[in-house]
């Protein structure tokens, strides 16, 4: 499984899919190091499953020689500066010593974690030449007497198990049975991906903590182990990241659909929570006659009425298979060309992916990889509101792929990318894109089209890391290069803005790749507005397009990234933090929604008088705990930091990475939402001075006429009521 090679040039192709082309690299589904030496290889073919003990040595990178004390077996010299030798070890014991042993003498490595190592080397990656409806996806989803496996009495009663291929099973009785069984169906139907919604966080450690008090191996591996735990590790979602525990088993993939759908849905914000059912409902594949349980009480509605708990199970696990079906097929036609364990790959940041492309090019040809840039500022992309309040007749104009498309029209690429990686293989993966939607839409069958889309958006996905590579902490990072594609970016984007203005229309807001404007009066309906943005990009640099991205009725413009569509259709698409927020609690989310209603209607007066009723209903304690309760998730801050005080008090016993549904209780304290008892318990105070905060998010909508129609909460509540009455 070693391929050592002295070529530098190197395509584009081979950058992203890896070396190794013989027919034996293909429909490779796992790989799985040896704890002394060699690698278990595992293919598919249909239905059979495969497995060859293969060679591998297990290496590290330094920078230096390493010392004859460190047991390597092999060294091989790279090309150039940087980490510029491969440490080779026989055994994975003298590997793992070598490691510790650099860590006590403070000497820097790079080395990488089972498959992620074998891969990196061999240049094959997993999947290569399979559909995603090839592999074997197994879900499963318990149902327990409680959320604490420990107690002894809080036993699986039942497992829905269910597979990509036809499975359907509800398992029951015993416990141990039930445990057994589902170990029988996992070897039975031999899956290549076991997922779960919350497979992580609860499914999975409970069965094997209920399994070792039964006394029953969970061998699930492929080898007959049972699964094992890894070290602690975030899961970056946009900006912010989640705390998660992986788990390994044997020859499998584990996938979380709870982890994915939340960086599945990151730029879309369809969803307010990550819950299963409201996954199904609001992606439309809910059961049209759903079942609703609360979760602390199954165990006993099922002593009572077995059947409906029996129902409720089989619509957990297969909408699970349905929530699998739309939002993993990216991360599995990344992993074909990414050297890593699927369901690492799943979790892992973009730019590492990107990162693990690079170092596996650099080895093939042996080559040293580059020390990275220490860390310094660069501007990030350009954003600008020139009108705010409700417009009429909007289009928004997108440069396609902004970043890549400068970077390869301006040939920007890393300055230490001594082998020219960088350019052809964003420019492979441009092309590759472009024919893949060209697929997809051209595809008569819906598996066809289903597969295209799912290959186009791994490539998608990709394409739009390059950038944020250029400013990460990578080797190949180039924080001048990151510097000026942003600066050819705002160069750009202001320029159509000029134009658009120059010609007789109006801009609303500019946003890092793409404009929202009013178009000239002479231009009416979607014909023209189409011939309209072709026009503005007609001029552009070659390389460079600007593509007609939609048209709305109108547009709820509030502040910088932060505005409302509404199509022609009446539908609407709210966008950024100050409009619709899960972090806000649901009588504010409310109330904005109903404002965003009226003033899209040119409706001020009425924006008052909701103010008015929500701020008397919120006087008279008529709005219940569950809309004034919002979620407050558990970090280490929350047990650490100062400013977490109030909220550490009631955090013990809430795993980091939780949330709580929290309250301000009548004293100014922080309280659990079962702590609530009658109205009243909450502070009125609060509530009302937080109304006026969520109202004032819309006061540039207002036209300077904010405090006209939204008075500002007085310190006698007589003298606030007697303002609003104003506007009755």
């Amino acid at each position: 499984m070693t391929a050592e090679s002295s070529q530098s040039n190197i395509t584009g192709e081979q950058v992203l899919f890896g070396m190794a082309s013989a027919p034996e690299d293909s429909c490779i589904v796992a790989v799985e190091p040896e704890p002394q030496s060699g690698v278990r290889v595992y293919r598919r073919s249909g239905s059979k499953i495969t497995c060859s003990l293969e060679p591998f040595s297990p290496w590290l990178l330094l920078s230096d020689p390493p010392e004859s004390d460190l047991g390597a077996d092999r060294v091989v010299p790279l090309d150039g500066e940087g980490y510029r030798y491969i440490a080779e070890f026989r055994t994975q014991s003298e590997f793992h010593n070598a490691r510790f042993s650099l860590r006590d003498r403070r000497r820097d490595s790079i080395s990488y974690p089972g498959a992620k190592s074998v891969l990196m080397r061999s240049g094959q990656t997993l999947f290569k030449g399979m559909r995603f409806d090839e592999i074997v996806r197994l879900q499963f989803d318990i149902e327990t007497f409680g959320l604490d496996p420990q107690p002894e009495n809080n036993r699986v009663f039942l497992i829905a198990v269910s597979d990509s291929h036809g499975l359907l099973e509800l398992v029951e009785g015993d416990e141990a049975e039930i445990l057994e069984r589902f170990v029988e169906i996992v070897h039975e139907r031999d899956p290549d991906v076991i997922e779960g919604h919350n497979l992580l966080g609860f499914d999975l450690p409970f069965v094997m903590c209920r399994a070792n008090r039964c006394g029953i191996r969970m061998s699930l591996g492929r080898d007959d182990s049972e699964p094992t735990m890894g070290r602690e590790r975030n899961y970056a979602i946009g900006g912010a990241s989640r705390p998660f525990t992986p788990i390994y088993i044997h020859g499998r993939h584990v996938l979380d659909t709870y982890l994915i759908v939340q960086r599945y849905d990151w730029a879309k914000g369809s969803l307010t929570r990550y819950g299963l059912k409201e996954c199904a409902r609001t992606f439309g594949f809910a059961h049209e006659n759903r079942v609703e349980l609360p979760g602390d009480k199954i165990g006993e509605i099922y002593a009572s009425d077995k059947a409906l708990v029996q129902e409720y199970a089989r619509q957990d696990v297969v909408e699970t298979r349905l929530l699998a079906d739309l939002v993993t097929p990216v991360e599995f036609y990344q992993t074909q060309m990414v050297p890593d364990n699927y369901g690492q790959v799943a979790v892992t940041g973009n730019g590492e992916r990107i990162n693990s492309l690079f170092v596996r090019a650099y080895l093939h040809a042996g080559h040293a990889v580059p020390f990275p840039e220490a860390s310094r500022p660069f501007p990030g992309g350009y954003t600008e509101v020139r009108l705010t309040g409700v417009l009429e007749r909007v289009v928004k104009a997108d440069v396609e792929s902004l970043y890549p498309s400068l970077m390869l029209s301006h040939r920007i690429a890393p300055a230490r990318d001594s082998l020219g990686v960088f350019e052809p293989a964003l420019r492979d993966l441009t092309q590759r894109r472009i024919q893949a939607k060209r697929s997809a839409a051209e595809a008569e069958d819906v598996a066809v089209s289903q597969y295209w889309e799912g290959v186009q958006g791994s490539f998608k996905v990709l394409i739009n890391s390059f950038y944020g590579y250029l400013g990460g902490p990578f080797p190949w990072n180039d924080y001048s290069a990151a510097r000026r594609v942003t600066e050819l970016g705002r160069e750009l984007v202001v320029d159509v803005a000029e134009r658009i203005e120059q010609s007789g229309g109006r801009v609303i807001e500019i946003d890092t790749d793409g404009v929202y404007f009013v178009p000239p009066e002479a231009t009416v309906g979607a014909a023209d507005e189409q011939a309209y943005v072709e026009q503005l990009g007609s001029t552009l640099r070659s390389g460079i397009r600007l593509a007609f991205d939609g048209r709305y009725a109108r547009m709820l413009s509030v502040k910088t990234k932060n505005y409302v569509l509404e199509g022609y259709d009446g539908k609407r698409t709210f966008t950024g933090s100050s409009l619709r927020s899960r972090a806000d609690e649901r009588y504010g989310r409310r109330f904005l929604e109903a404002a965003v209603d009226l003033l899209l209607r040119n409706d001020k007066p009425g924006v008052s008088l909701l103010y008015r009723q929500t701020f008397s209903d919120l006087q008279n304690h008529l709005i219940g705990i569950e809309d004034l309760a919002r979620r407050e998730r558990v970090t280490e801050k929350t047990h650490s930091s100062s400013q977490k005080r109030r909220s550490k008090t009631i955090a013990e016993g809430v795993a980091i990475g939780d949330y709580m549904m929290v309250f301000e209780k009548a004293n100014g304290e922080l309280g659990l939402v079962s702590e609530y008892k009658k109205p009243g318990d909450e502070n009125t105070r609060y509530y009302t001075e937080k109304l006026y905060r969520f109202a004032k998010r819309l006061e540039d909508a207002f036209g300077g006429e904010f405090s006209t129609f939204i008075p500002r909460p007085g310190s006698e509540q007589d003298a606030m009521q007697e303002t609003l009455d104003l506007f009755t």
